[in-house]
């Protein structure tokens, strides 16, 4: 052991364990990089994520420069070690090297500085880069030459660059990163994931109902339209004739102040005041119907179906509900259509929208079909059900209360029981 020759096989062996454990770690390093906060750092100006982004363009030279180095260091390890193994142990040796630098190199030249890379990639990575940069420079034509060579054998079975998967997220891609991939929590995760679910909701899935509308029939008497402005609740009501599906005009309850203060309200006044009704098909996701109130500089329309009957109204403040959350802080306690019990069940009227539901109870009853409590009922029973009937839906307990005009008007729910 005092012979300095083996003190040189031993400094040489563990030197080429270290620079092998930097290969491979720097390898695991590099691909673990997430490559959206890779190109941030870089627009920030980061030198190393900038080279570390440079090289995971070309990923095969990246890959080629790091397996030339960590098999170099690799093999001429296993070499000095047999010679060693030899000297120290005679013929036994050549039996003994390849299990100790089996073990050795798995342990200090694999696993470990792997496992230190997965877990703390940028702070490998990016110091790394500027080595390996280096390296790729000097061994450019070996690593063109092994490149080259790798590449032809891939393309044999119809593998080439371009079939590279694309550096981009889909909606829903995004929508997993933001709920469990970001360090964003609380109100501001859910607007977020409020704004990448407009796509996927539409407007009848959020509009106030037909038979839900309030506004002013021109017929009525002066006296009744002025009691009923004077104690409205909107800002904004259609004016329509006899019916509802006979919209003339928008009125904003501010134009008709001071008509109101003077006591001079009339009806061509108030039709006078009104504006153009605006229109949109009950399709319209609402990401697009977002950008025509902005783009039509309009905050209300009203909702019709493919034969151009009224469905409904849709306002800017609904689609804000969607993705800020609603505006009342209890809407259980303050909303018409649902009603707590001392039981823990809620009261809720059979035309309530599923979504206001789940929202407002933080349940998840399903959403795919009909949009009514009503309709959910009926499309699961197939039937309209007579009072007292009870059933569950994925869990949920249903009562039925009230039928009126062969429609659920209330209903009893309770959520599913805790599990044991």
């Amino acid at each position: 052991m005092d012979d300095p020759s083996t003190g040189a096989l031993f400094g040489s062996i563990a030197l080429l364990v270290i620079i092998s454990a930097y290969f491979s770690g720097s390898e695991t390093a590099m691909m673990a990089l997430n490559r959206y906060r890779l190109k941030h750092l870089s627009n920030k100006g980061h030198g190393g994520a900038s080279r570390a982004s440079k090289l995971l363009e070309r990923p095969d030279r990246l890959l080629g420069v790091i397996l030339i180095g960590n098999n170099l260091a690799n093999f001429t390890a296993a070499s000095l070690a047999t010679v060693l193994a030899i000297k120290l142990l005679g013929e036994d040796g050549i039996a003994a090297a390849p299990i100790i630098c089996t073990i050795v190199f798995l342990v200090f030249a694999e696993v470990a500085p792997k496992t230190l890379a997965a877990l703390y990639p940028e702070k490998v990575a990016l110091p790394s880069s500027y080595l390996l940069q280096f390296l790729l420079w000097i061994c450019y034509p070996f690593v063109w030459l092994v490149n080259t060579m790798a590449n032809g054998f891939l393309k044999l079975f119809g593998v080439s660059h371009d079939d590279a998967a694309e550096d981009s997220l889909s909606m829903d891609e995004l929508r997993t990163v933001v709920y469990e991939g970001s360090q964003i929590a609380g109100h501001h995760q859910d607007m977020m994931l409020g704004v990448l679910d407009l796509g996927n909701v539409t407007v009848d899935d959020i509009m106030v109902p037909r038979t839900e509308i309030i506004g002013i029939d021109i017929d009525d008497e002066i006296d009744e339209i002025v009691t009923q402005l004077r104690s409205i609740q909107h800002t904004r009501l259609p004016i329509f004739k006899e019916d509802v599906d006979r919209i003339i005009g928008m009125l904003h309850i501010r134009n008709a102040a001071r008509f109101l203060i003077d006591g001079e309200l009339t009806k061509s006044a108030l039709l006078q005041e009104s504006v153009e009704p605006y229109f949109v098909p009950e399709s319209t996701p609402l990401q697009k119907q977002l950008i025509n109130f902005q783009k039509e500089k309009e905050r209300i329309a009203l909702v019709v179906d493919e034969y151009g009957d009224i469905q409904g109204i849709v306002t800017i403040e609904d689609i804000l509900e969607e993705i800020v959350g609603d505006f009342t802080s209890d809407i259980a306690a303050t909303s018409v259509d649902i009603h707590p019990q001392d039981d823990g069940s809620f009261l809720i009227d059979g035309g309530t929208h599923i979504r206001l539901v789940n929202r407002s109870l933080g349940w998840t009853l399903p959403v795919e079909g009909p949009k009514t409590l009503n309709g959910l009922i009926t499309e699961y029973l197939e039937t309209i059900p007579d009072a007292n009937v009870g059933f569950t839906i994925e869990g949920y307990r249903f009562e039925i209360i009230q039928i009126q005009d062969n429609m659920i008007r209330t209903a009893k729910l309770s959520e599913p029981p805790e599990p044991f």
